[in-house]
C-alpha cells in the first residue's frame, strides 16, 4: 500500500522570495536504492482513516497488482464528507525498488486549501512533473516542469520500502517530491523509534515503529520551525516476523492537514 504523505509550504517559499535569498545546493551523494529482499505479489487490503481521537473520516482500499517485475499500488480513500484521495504508484522490483510513475488525485472539501494539489503526475523516465491546483479564484493552475529526479524517489512507495528494509540500511534517506503547490524535492529520513505491542484476536504481536522526519533543506529548512510550519513527524508501524506487513500509520493527508491514522480493517456483515 501507499502512504498518505502530502506536504505544502507555499507561504514559506514566499518568505524566501521576499527576503531575496538564493540557496546553492551542495553536490548530492549517489542515490541509495533499496535492494529487494522479498518479491511482492498481488493483494487487496481494506483500510480505515481516523482522527487521532478515533473518529472515522474515510474508508479505503489498497490494491496491489504485479506484471512481471513491475508492481502497481493503488490506494483509494472515500471520505465521509464526499472527498476522495486516490494515489497510484508504479514501481520496479527488479533487484532494487525504483519508482516508474506516480499519480495523485485529491478532490472535495477535505482538500479545499489552495496549497493542496488537485492532481500530481510524475514520469520518472522523462523527468516530467505536472501539478494541477486551484488558483486564487478557483481556476485550474498548472505547474508543468522538467526536473532531475533522483532514482530512489519515494513517492507512493514508502510503506513498501519499510516492509522490506533491513536494519543495516537505517537510517534511510528517501528523496520525496512535495508540492507547494509547485513541486520541490525534500528528504525523508527514516529510522526506528522503538517497538509496540498489538493483538490479533487473542494473539499478541509486535510491530516496529518507524519514525519519518522531513528535512526541507536550505534556508527554507531554517525558516520553517521559526514560523511554526515544519512538517510533523510521521510514524509507520510494520509487524515483525518472516513476512513484515503494514499495521498502521499516522501522517497528514494534505498540506497543513492534521495527523490522521490509517489502519487495516475487516469487512462488516449485516446482522
Amino acid at each position: 500500500m501507499t502512504l498518505p504523505l502530502v506536504m505544502g509550504r507555499r507561504h514559506l517559499l514566499g518568505i524566501l522570495v521576499v527576503c531575496g535569498v538564493v540557496v546553492c545546493a551542495a553536490a548530492e551523494p549517489a542515490p541509495q536504492l533499496l535492494p529487494v529482499r522479498r518479491v511482492l505479489g498481488t493483494q487487496h487490503g481494506f483500510l480505515v482513516l481516523r482522527t487521532l481521537d478515533g473518529k472515522v473520516v474515510a474508508d479505503g482500499d489498497s490494491i496491489q497488482t504485479v506484471r512481471g517485475q513491475q508492481v502497481t499500488n493503488r490506494t483509494v480513500f472515500r471520505f465521509r464528507d464526499g472527498s476522495r484521495n486516490e494515489e497510484t504508484a508504479v514501481f520496479s522490483q527488479r533487484g532494487v525498488y525504483r519508482l516508474v510513475s506516480y499519480h495523485l488525485v485529491q478532490r472535495g472539501p477535505a482538500f479545499a486549501d489552495p496549497e493542496n494539489p488537485r492532481t500530481v503526475d510524475i514520469d520518472m523516465a522523462r523527468g516530467h512533473v505536472v501539478v494541477h491546483s486551484a488558483g486564487d479564484h478557483g481556476e485550474d493552475k498548472v505547474h508543468d516542469e522538467q526536473m532531475t529526479l533522483p532514482a530512489n524517489l519515494g513517492n507512493g512507495i514508502v510503506v513498501t520500502l519499510l516492509e522490506d528494509v533491513g536494519s543495516a540500511s537505517l537510517p534511510l534517506p528517501v528523496p520525496y517530491l512535495a508540492t507547494t503547490p509547485a513541486p520541490r524535492l525534500i528528504k525523508l529520513v527514516i529510522s526506528k523509534a522503538g517497538a509496540a505491542r498489538f493483538a490479533v484476536g487473542a494473539t499478541s504481536r509486535t510491530a516496529t515503529d518507524y519514525l519519518i522526519k522531513t528535512e526541507i533543506g536550505g534556508v527554507a529548512g531554517i525558516v520553517a520551525p521559526l514560523v511554526g510550519k515544519k512538517p510533523p513527524d510521521v510514524h509507520v508501524w510494520i509487524s515483525d516476523g518472516d513476512i513484515p506487513a503494514f499495521v498502521k500509520s499516522e501522517a497528514p493527508m494534505s498540506a497543513d492537514g492534521p495527523l490522521l491514522r490509517t489502519e487495516l480493517t475487516s469487512p462488516q456483515w449485516p446482522r
